[in-house]
């Protein structure tokens, strides 16, 4: 499931296992675990592992294989190094 920090903007995707039960008088029933341990449903809240915000939003399973753009690169992008040229002149005095 993805989530996306409103403090700080990091995304991030958890995976989780949901399995469905039924008890033995035939209530259907959820349990959602992560890394093999139960744990509750993700919401929104949740802790980001960037800045510890719990501002956290969540979008629909499968979201960030559609937009891409989204996932950060695992390295630091480059700075430019094409000089910034302004567009004010210079004073003539």
């Amino acid at each position: 499931m993805p989530f996306e920090c409103r403090g700080c903007w990091h995304v991030w995707e958890e995976e989780y296992v949901v399995r469905h039960i039924e008890d033995a008088h035939g209530n259907a029933g959820e349990i959602w675990l992560r890394a093999g341990l139960p744990v509750p449903p993700p919401s929104p809240g949740a802790i980001c592992p960037h800045c510890g915000s719990q501002q956290a939003t969540t979008f629909p399973d499968g979201y960030l294989a559609r937009h891409p753009e989204l996932i950060p690169p695992a390295q630091p992008v480059a700075p430019d190094a094409t000089p910034l040229l302004s567009p004010v002149r210079k004073p003539l005095y």
